[in-house]
């Protein structure tokens, strides 16, 4: 991204040329690739892995992945893996990143399911065994899953937990004569769960020596699929993003090798899971951004056709306003998705409690936006016919993807008043 010419204000910033030619080839892609293919990804018909898979082949993310693979682990072999990657923009992390915004926010204007397998499959799944695992398990595992020639699933949520994700864990390891460990409990709402090769999951450690169970030590391990006692259900039935399979997880004492799917040793699993909360809320402002744009697109196409008592719809006040406030969100949400990429590429992390305010935020304006979208269209608005219907019902999504929004507010709030 570049700067705009300074205005005594603040700076702006827009996408760059080359940023913009990845727009237009991902969005050559959706239109040919998924578009076509929208109603078999509704429905539940189609899994979404051949086309995540033919994308990553297209771009050259496939190789892309191994090649950055590769170097990471010549680094770990070599001693040097804390040290930064080194980049010609001058900041700690390449142009990826705003490659992978562009292309999370085309996709979510046709498919917010796709998006959302993508994410967990690499950026929590591979992410948390690239972070935590050692170099044999990364070479194990986390490879397969970069290049999406496997499907990773990230398992925390529980039936009773809900937001208070680790106090309410009741997903259990305790250790077993001999070495090891057995693992009992259940995991839901996981999404890539009914279809993943690869599970990261969370459990708490029962070994007596903490008798508050919300206290007990988080212990993360990797689990394949066809485990003897691990089950994977059937896709649930969802109220939107249909294209993103979503699923329960069964474990039935399942027999572990510390020294092999134990990830981190005896560290303490919490802070990894943060960490990647914060990168997956940053996510969701990339998805509210498509959704956005998609529904004010499509607003303003029906406003300048569609025709009551004699005039188009567009030249009434009130649809003016209706396009006016989406488009308020949409830059709203476009300066938070810059934001993110800006303190990516100047080596700065954002927090936890900034992640989340962009969670809030944005998901609730896609939620709003597409809402509004519908109203905009009547009746037809309604139909399964005209895609804001399925825009309305993916947004509502985003709103408690990633932690509900009500718990946003409680990480915003501790970050402001935090010394």
């Amino acid at each position: 991204m570049r700067p705009a010419e300074p205005n005594g204000a603040a700076d702006v910033i827009e996408w760059s040329e080359t940023e913009l030619l990845v727009r237009d080839s991902v969005r050559a892609f959706v239109d040919k690739e998924i578009r076509p293919r929208a109603d078999e990804l509704e429905h539940g018909d189609l899994p979404p892995y051949d086309i995540i898979r033919k994308l990553a082949k297209s771009f050259g993310l496939d190789a892309l992945a191994k090649d950055r693979f590769a170097k990471s682990i010549e680094r770990q072999n070599a001693g040097t893996a804390g040290e930064p990657e080194k980049d010609d923009s001058g900041g700690s992390l390449s142009a990826e990143d705003a490659a992978t915004m562009l292309a999370y926010i085309e996709i979510c204007k046709v498919s917010l399911g796709i998006t959302a397998a993508m994410g967990v499959s690499v950026g929590l799944a591979a992410q948390t065994i690239m972070s935590k695992g050692s170099v044999e398990q990364q070479q194990r595992w986390a490879l397969d899953l970069l290049t999406f020639d496997k499907i990773g699933a990230w398992a925390i949520t529980e039936p009773n937990s809900g937001s208070d994700a680790f106090g309410g864990m009741t997903t259990s390891v305790r250790s077993v004569d001999g070495g090891g460990y057995v693992l009992n409990g259940q995991k839901t709402f996981i999404t890539n769960g009914p279809y993943a090769d690869t599970i990261v999951v969370y459990a708490k450690l029962d070994d007596g020596s903490e008798p508050d169970r919300r206290r007990r030590q988080v212990l993360t391990f990797v689990l394949d699929t066809g485990m003897p006692g691990l089950t994977q259900t059937k896709p649930m039935r969802k109220m939107g993003m249909h294209s993103s399979p979503t699923g329960e997880l069964f474990f039935d004492n399942v027999h572990l090798d510390p020294d092999r799917q134990l990830l981190g040793g005896s560290s303490d699993g919490r802070e990894s899971a943060r960490s990647n909360f914060t990168v997956e809320r940053v996510g969701i402002a990339a998805m509210s951004l498509g959704i956005i744009e998609e529904c004010l697109r499509l607003c303003v196409d029906y406003a300048r056709s569609r025709e009551l008592w004699g005039q188009r719809i567009g030249s009434f006040q009130l649809i003016q306003l209706k396009l006016a406030q989406m488009e308020v969100a949409r830059l709203n949400v476009q300066n938070m998705v810059f934001r993110a990429i800006e303190m990516g590429r100047a080596g700065r992390q954002m927090t936890l409690a900034e992640a989340s305010a962009l969670k809030l935020y944005s998901s609730t304006a896609a939620t709003e936006v597409a809402m509004e979208a519908v109203q905009l269209f009547g009746g037809n608005g309604y139909m399964s016919e005209y895609r804001v219907e399925q825009l309305a019902r993916d947004a509502k999504s985003l709103m408690i993807y990633a932690g509900s929004n009500e718990v946003q507010v409680t990480h915003i709030a501790r970050g402001l008043l935090s010394d």
